[in-house]
Formats: C-alpha cells, structure tokens, sequence
C-alpha cells in the first residue's frame, strides 16, 4: 500500500481509489487512524452488504482494480503489485482502456 501511496498522486484526478478493509474486528475509525498514521494518501471504506464474497476476496491484502463499467482489471495478493505493474494499470484505468 505504500507504494500506491507514492504512485496514486500521479492518477488521483482521474481515477478513484479505496483502500477497503474487511476486518471485521476494525471499526472505519480504525482504518482511517491506520491510514494518517502511515501516511496513504487514498481515500478509505469499509465493505457493506456482500461486496467481499462478491468480489470473491478471500485473503487479506488482496488488490484489484475496477473499472467504470464494473469489471476487474486486476487482481493480485500480498505484496503483489510492483510500481510498474500499478502504473500500467492506473494509467489504463485513467485512459478508458
């Protein structure tokens, strides 16, 4: 997450991004002291209703893209996702492709 945190500004005025956590132990406040404590720069939710089996997330620090029409664009695990990897995928959602 730290390193979307240092790509993310690139693409932030054309592409939407939530660091969703699932824990259902965590309260949003807890997310969000986590999120200012480490210093993300994206925006945080919480899931409701049956977004996570919907978007069948069975492990924590699962990571994908979405994109306006609905369909995942990518989807990796713990500490997948290089800065190219995220920069292509960022760019592509900020390009319509």
């Amino acid at each position: 997450m730290r390193r979307l945190s240092s790509i993310y500004p690139e693409f932030e005025d054309k592409v939407e991004f939530y660091g969703v956590g699932f824990d259902p132990l965590e309260s949003f406040d807890e997310i969000e002291s986590m999120k200012k404590s480490q210093g993300y720069v994206y925006e945080t939710a919480i899931p409701v209703g049956r977004v996570i089996p919907t978007l069948n997330v069975t492990r924590q620090s699962s990571k994908m893209a979405i994109d306006g029409n609905g369909v995942i664009t990518y989807r990796d695990g713990y500490s997948g996702g290089s800065d190219e990897v995220w920069r292509r995928v960022l760019s592509a959602l900020a390009s319509g492709r």
